[in-house]
């Protein structure tokens, strides 16, 4: 059986009838287009009900350092990954913070950061190589070694409970990112990248060096593997495994996105489980979400770290869901007229 059969697509056509017009019953509710009440249509379908329930939802981010990074405008920033971590275990970020004003759980998962951090209760290790190497001289990483991570991305998510998974990511993963947005959609990577046509020349170089290196890829797992990050490939574990779960998945940003992209190439049905949150207009990410046919609940103009963007999209699901109980509750009231 392949990965697609596993995710089947989930749309019935039915029930999105049955929600549309249960909306419409809430008094105020027929005015709600967009936004809620595309969020309200995504959750139904997921479940399979019109009545969703989101429980225990887990805010997962995912760190690791890359080798790319050294050859770029971030190399003064590279080991700051370890740090932004520390942060979020203390709950010293905006995300953490906000996480538990939301009551959901933080996992901090380490892919491949080059620090060793101390033993945390919200910290999991799942690393086999401190960062990726540099992608513009050779593979980022073997592809055993991306199929590795991947698979201890997909044993993960079967550890968590609940029926909601947050996706975010703290590093500097966004030139593996951009490069991946490259190869998958043919966009010049200094759009990918979000430089414009000023751009910076030496980033620049960096990342179409790669690029150039590594120009006969199509395998799913060899992109990645070339081109891609520690994290990246368990992020596409994790997203088609909740996927297989029947998990709502929240994408936080253009680094999860990136993840989502390639897992969707071995499933496509897996785009009907998930929510956008946000699409930056820095980079190439609002046209990628385009490419994909998907569309962000948040501005565009915000401008948060992929793990906050997660979380700041969650009042949005928990409307939704209330939105559907009040539609619930008015369907009834009218049966029993």
């Amino acid at each position: 059986m392949s990965v697609a059969d596993d995710i089947p697509r989930l749309y019935d056509a039915a029930l999105a009838q049955r929600v549309r017009q249960g909306i419409g019953q809430v008094p105020g509710g027929g005015g709600v287009h967009g936004g809620v009440g595309l969020v309200a249509q995504r959750l139904a379908q997921v479940q399979g009900s019109a009545l969703p329930r989101l429980e225990r939802p887990q805010l997962v981010v995912f760190a690791a350092d890359h080798g790319i990074a050294a050859r770029t405008d971030s190399a003064p920033l590279v080991d700051a990954a370890a740090l932004r971590v520390r942060n979020l275990l203390a709950g010293r970020t905006a995300a953490s913070m906000f996480a538990r004003r939301n009551g959901l759980s933080l996992t901090v998962i380490d892919c491949g950061l080059r620090a060793d951090l101390d033993p945390h209760l919200q910290l999991v290790r799942i690393k086999m190589a401190r960062g990726t190497l540099d992608s513009s001289r050779g593979p980022a990483m073997t592809v055993g070694q991306c199929r590795a991570a991947m698979e201890r991305g997909t044993r993960l998510v079967t550890r968590l409970p609940g029926n909601v998974l947050l996706l975010g990511e703290t590093g500097m993963g966004n030139e593996a990112a951009a490069l991946l947005m490259s190869r998958l959609t043919g966009i010049r990577i200094a759009e990918c990248a979000g430089f414009g046509s000023s751009g910076r020349a030496r980033e620049c170089t960096a990342l179409q060096g790669a690029l150039d290196l590594h120009v006969d890829l199509a395998n799913p797992v060899a992109i990645p593997a070339a081109l891609g990050g520690l994290e990246i490939a368990a992020l596409v574990g994790a997203v088609l495994q909740a996927a297989r779960e029947r998990r709502v998945i929240v994408v936080g940003g253009f680094v999860t996105t990136a993840a989502v992209a390639l897992a969707a190439r071995l499933a496509p049905a897996l785009l009907e489980r998930c929510v956008f949150s946000h699409g930056s207009q820095a980079n190439g990410h609002a046209r990628w979400l385009q490419s994909l046919g998907a569309e962000p609940l948040l501005d565009a103009a915000l401008c948060t770290s992929e793990s906050c963007n997660a979380v700041l999209a969650w009042p949005l699901l928990k409307s939704a869901e209330q939105l559907l109980a009040a539609a619930a509750c008015a369907e009834q009231a009218r049966d029993s007229a």
